[in-house]
């Protein structure tokens, strides 16, 4: 399972989205098609954006609950204070993605931001 993982600010679109995660799997080697799923955070359930990307590209959104980020934090790479204070995690991509794609998932790198909106690609250890 491959997921990529978002995080915003508010008022993003759609597009802002998809450029986002487009040059995130770029740059680690990979097509769109490779992706199983987009996720992101508690905080962003309400960002619009971020889910008509996903319909956009039929793939689910799976909203990955507080206590979950919290589990993966440790596993991130990048650090952002303002992500910390705003959503308690340091980074809502890399944990979303980590999260999201189950036990024994790993990043591919640190985020990708583009503009106004992060994104990080994990795969899937292969257990749930």
């Amino acid at each position: 399972m491959m997921v990529a993982g978002i995080g915003s600010r508010k008022g993003v679109t759609a597009s802002d989205v998809r450029a986002a995660i487009e040059t995130a799997l770029e740059a680690h080697g990979f097509a769109m098609t490779a992706l199983s799923a987009l996720a992101t955070s508690e905080i962003k359930r309400d960002e619009e954006a971020i889910f008509l990307a996903g319909r956009d590209l039929a793939l689910p959104v799976i909203v990955v609950a507080d206590e979950a980020l919290h589990v993966v934090s440790a596993d991130i790479i990048s650090r952002s204070e303002v992500s910390q204070a705003h959503a308690g995690t340091p980074s809502v991509s890399e944990a979303s993605a980590l999260a999201a794609a189950g036990k024994g998932a790993k990043l591919l790198g640190p985020r990708t931001v583009l503009g106004a909106v992060t994104c990080a690609i994990a795969l899937g250890g292969g257990t749930e």
